[in-house]
Order: C-alpha cells, then structure tokens, then sequence
C-alpha cells in the first residue's frame, strides 16, 4: 500500500472477532480524520495484482466471527473518530463521528433524558459498526438503521457520499458489514426517557413451549422482552427459562428518595476476567450446574422491579473481558431466526443441543416485530435464539450445518454479524436480497478495495458463482 501518513500511523496486529477464533493479521491503520480515511482507501483501490488484499473497516471488535478482519491486508481501526459534532437536546437528535459508541451516547444523552432508540446486548459497540451490522435489541423498536436520518459513507472510487434513508446505498451499508464503504458519521435519532432505569417484570417458564406461550400472550404490555433458555435440560424440561420483560421507567415511578438523580448513568465494570483461563472449564458438568442455579435464582415471579438500564441491558458489561472464560480455543456464537409459525424449529433446535450437551450458559430467546429495511438485513418477524458454544467441538460443526438447513427450509437466516461458519451456498437463499446488494456494492466499490476474510469466507462478492 502507497506510503500515507496518518497521526496514529499503522502496525501489524493479529485479529478476532469476540469468539477468539479465527484469527488473523493484518497492518491496522488508526485515523483521527476523516480525510485519512479517504486517502486509505484511494491507497487501497490503487493495488492491484495478486498482493492486492483490500481493506476493511472496525470498530470496538464485538462482532463474534471475522467480519472485521481482513488477513493480509489493510483495516482501518474507526474508534478515534469520536467526536460528538452536532447536538440537539430538546430534540433529541445528533450528528456523531462513526467510532462514537453506545456507551458514549448513553453518557451525553441519558443525563439530558434521551436513549438511543436500539441497543444491543452490549454497550461497547461503535455507531459506525451498529450501523454495518444494522444491529437490533429485544422487541419492539426495530433496527438500529431505522433511527439514523443520514450518514456519510467514505468510498474507495466516489469519495464521501452523504446517504439518506430514500436511497438504495444506505440500505445496503445498513446490514453491508462494512462492505460498501467506511461510514465515517451518522445523524441519529434518540427516544425520549424520564430516567435511567427501567420497571422489569421477571418470571420462570417452565419449558420453551411456555416461555413462547407467555411472550405471545403478554408481551404487547411491554417495551422489551427476552428470556435466558437453558440449553441442557431435556424432557418436559426442555428449554426452561427466565422470562424478563421492561418498559422504562417514569420519574414517578421511582422512589421518592431517588428522583433527584433518576437520570444519572455511573456505569460500573466490576469483575476482570483474568488473561489466561483454562481450556474445558465450561463444559456439560459445569454449565448443567450453572443452569440450574441460575433458573433457581430467579424468582418464580416478581412485577415491578426497578432495575438500572446498565443492569437490564448489558449485564455481561460488568465483567471485563468475559468472553475469555471460554479459555483460549474461543466459542461460536449461532443466531438464527424464523418466522411466526416455525416454532417447532426453534424447538428442535434445542432438543438437538440437549442430546449433544451442549456447554452453552448464554443462551437467548427473543421475538422481532419487524423486518430490516437493509438488503442483507438479519431481523423479520418470528424468533430469535442466540447461544454461545464452546470451541473447539468437530461434532459441531456437522450440527450446525443440519441446524442452518432446518432454518432455511423455514425461510430464516443467521445473522452475520455473529457467524464464523456459515456454507456460502446458503446464502442466496437465507438473504433473497444478496444480488442486489451485490448491485449496489459494486457502484460504490467496482474494483472491490473494500474486502473482509467473512466476505473472502462467504463469497460475498458472487465471483465463484
């Protein structure tokens, strides 16, 4: 790549996503200017040949799989574009640099009483790394590309574009994976709150086939919804859950003693997960007996809890690095989701994992109401099961690829975001909108200087079809 001079300047480091697997080095370039990041990638749609590896954009490195890698070649670190340029507090609205991240709105905005309209389960993630993979949180309140009004888009051939909810483009880097072009800032929309914390109903189901029963009948009484499943139990047990569902809560509702600084957000980190954890320490055992403390703990049934945003939102924030208690083999993270009506497959699906014992503590039930507008958008309306397994485990591989043809033949997807082993031949037919992405991408990128080892992984481009 030509020599370009950048305040950060650039290194070689090696790369994973937040399962730890796959990883990969690449020289990581960490600009400060927008105009850095042009010229980078005007560097990179200058190479040609067989050493032309292309370049790829990142952020705070919580997509699980390899989306933000890029072996090889060039990424582009957005995580110091992070200045806050334009801020309406009586609107709620404003216009950020891309490496902005949630936590940094959650900061700015709670104390003045607005929210971002989505959060994921995590609050380190950037704006610009939400928006590629066009992420969504628990329920009703659509993805996270429906609250942004504009952004700019960085292209290797056209420069900065400044793209709009009316054109095709934006809808393509909704959901692109970073693929389009680098966004280098966003003007977003916020949603209105009373306080920082939220008034959450809790209770146990006592097989999946309750907790769906429960989240059907119930759940038009609240803002978010999600329950914990628990992966290893079988029988009538199969899948028994703790149900938690909140609304945010009003100044009123609040202790009185408490009022005064209803909206001030202390997030706090609490535990360090140590840098060397041994392999195999989550394992069926372990995990069994993690399950069921974890549904004993809960409370059959409590209503109206007060509970901060931290802890209803992002729980796992509280525990640096906790993705490392997977020890250094790392985990895959599989998410899929299928229409209403396909409940069964959600069923399925788990009596699969129970017969395999599989070691996952973190598994996650929810429901979309709506369908992305991003061509290769993940949510449509139906469920969602999110579950982190161990790796490695050669036996999973062969589950996983039958779990991905149950989804298929149920006209559902996995998300991208977290995957690290999808077959690229399913593609086509999880993601119906892929060849006009393709389209799309190759007016904004023609020469394909924007390339990730997931695109390479996945034949994003079409060029082996």
């Amino acid at each position: 790549m030509a020599d370009i001079e950048v305040p950060a300047g650039a290194r070689s480091e090696v790369l994973t996503g937040w399962g730890r697997m796959l990883a990969t080095r690449a020289r990581v370039w960490e600009p400060t200017r927008t105009s850095d990041v042009l010229q980078l990638l005007e560097a990179a749609a200058q190479q040609r040949g067989d050493d032309a590896r292309g370049i790829v954009p990142r952020g705070l490195g919580r997509s699980y799989g390899d989306a933000a890698q890029n072996r090889g070649g060039e990424v582009i670190r957005c995580t110091k574009l992070d200045r806050i340029l334009e801020l309406d507090a009586t609107k709620g609205t404003c216009t950020v640099e891309a490496g902005v991240s949630i936590e940094m709105l959650m900061r700015v905005f709670l104390p003045l009483g607005w929210f971002p309209a989505v959060v994921p389960g995590t609050r380190h993630v950037t704006v610009g790394g939400a928006i590629a993979s066009d992420i969504h949180g628990k329920f009703r309140h659509g993805s996270f590309a429906d609250s942004v009004t504009s952004l700019t888009l960085a292209t290797p051939e056209r420069g900065a574009l400044t793209l709009e909810p009316s054109e095709d483009a934006f809808w393509a880097t909704a959901g692109g994976m970073g693929l389009t072009g680098i966004v280098t800032d966003a003007s977003l929309q916020l949603q209105p709150v009373e306080t920082a914390h939220m008034v959450v109903d809790t209770e146990r189901a006592a097989n999946v086939d309750d907790c769906m029963d429960r989240m059907l009948a119930d759940d038009s009484r609240y803002r978010y919804s999600v329950a914990w499943i628990d992966c290893i139990s079988g029988g009538t047990n199969l899948g028994r859950s703790v149900l938690t569902r909140g609304n945010h809560a009003t100044l009123e509702a609040m202790p009185a003693a408490k009022r005064a600084g209803a909206r001030s957000f202390t997030p706090r980190e609490l535990v360090q997960t140590p840098k060397w954890m041994p392999n195999g320490l989550l394992n069926s055992l372990s995990i069994r007996a993690f399950n069921e403390f974890w549904f004993r703990k809960a409370p059959r049934e409590r209503r109206d809890e007060i509970q901060s945003i931290t802890g209803f939102f992002h729980p796992l924030d509280a525990v640096i690095d906790w993705n490392r208690i997977y020890g250094s083999h790392g985990f895959v993270q599989y998410q899929f989701v299928v229409p209403y009506g396909e409940e069964a497959v959600v069923r399925t699906v788990l009596e699969r994992l129970s017969a395999k014992k599989c070691a996952s503590f973190l598994a996650v039930l929810k429901r979309f109401e709506h369908e992305s507008h991003g061509l290769l958008g993940f949510p449509t309306p139906g469920w969602t099961l999110a579950l982190d397994i161990p790796a490695p485990d050669f036996e999973l591989a062969d589950l996983l690829d039958d779990l991905d043809r149950l989804v298929v033949e149920a006209g559902g997807r996995v998300y991208l975001t977290k995957d690290s082993r999808l077959r690229p031949e399913l593609l086509p037919a999880m993601y119906p909108q892929l060849d006009h992405w393709r389209e799309v991408r190759a007016t904004l990128d023609p020469n394909h200087a924007l390339c990730s080892d997931m695109d390479r992984r996945l034949d994003l481009t079409g060029a082996r079809v």
